[in-house]
């Protein structure tokens, strides 16, 4: 299990970390928001432990936000030393899956983190299925003729926005927002290379290029 530490508390975060990984856990660590956003686009974890208040002039519900608005279900557990309800229900609100209020027991901490990746683990995500490609959200898996195919998180996350709207056309723009967040600026033609990328690794009548507007996925036959 592969977790991010959200924490500009050095003396707290070396705690947590050191924690995790006696508990069998592999973990990295960020001290503001930019950096978070950074590092969950460019890995996969299995939970986020976030702090809510950052230096920067960002929060942690900055980052809660951005990883929802993108379709990121990765499971939440945020850590703060504010324990006013009204904080708690924003977090709720944004999309956490749990709250821990400062200081903790770390035995709650990891109890918490368990439980929360069982109950992500536990969802009703659909299996999306085209042809002879397969993407098992559930576990981040995806096969062509039942063999694994190995993506980066950009190229997956790519994926998952067209098959998430079959029959429909996505713009450049609209991929680009889910793979790198709104504030983003990018290459303009990375989302070229990322579907480029998929057609190669899983074939090239998965997408479907429409001049002037975008790409789609056909919805699957009846």
């Amino acid at each position: 299990m592969h977790l991010l530490l959200v924490e500009d508390d050095d003396m707290l975060g070396e705690a947590v970390c050191d924690g995790a990984r006696q508990s069998g856990w592999s973990i990295d660590r960020v001290g503001n928001a930019s950096a978070a956003r950074i590092a969950l686009i460019d890995h996969t974890y299995a939970a986020v432990l976030l702090d809510l208040g950052l230096p920067g002039g960002e929060s942690g519900l900055t980052v809660l936000r951005s990883m929802r608005s993108r379709y990121d279900p990765t499971p939440v557990l945020i850590l703060t030393a504010r324990d006013q309800l009204s904080e708690r229900i924003h977090g709720l609100d944004a999309g956490a899956d749990d709250y821990l209020v400062k200081p903790f027991q770390f035995d709650e901490l990891w109890a918490r983190v368990r439980s929360v990746i069982r109950r992500s683990q536990g969802r009703v995500i659909p299996v999306f299925t085209r042809g002879d490609v397969t993407v098992d959200r559930s576990r981040r898996v995806v096969t062509k003729a039942g063999v694994d195919v190995l993506l980066s998180a950009h190229e997956y996350r790519t994926l998952l926005a067209l098959l998430e709207r079959p029959g429909h056309v996505v713009t450049r723009d609209q991929l680009q927002d889910v793979v790198y967040g709104t504030a983003s600026v990018v290459e303009s033609n990375t989302i070229a290379v990322f579907i480029h990328q998929l057609r190669r690794k899983l074939g090239d009548d998965l997408i479907r290029t429409v001049h002037g507007h975008g790409y789609v996925v056909d919805q699957a036959p009846p």
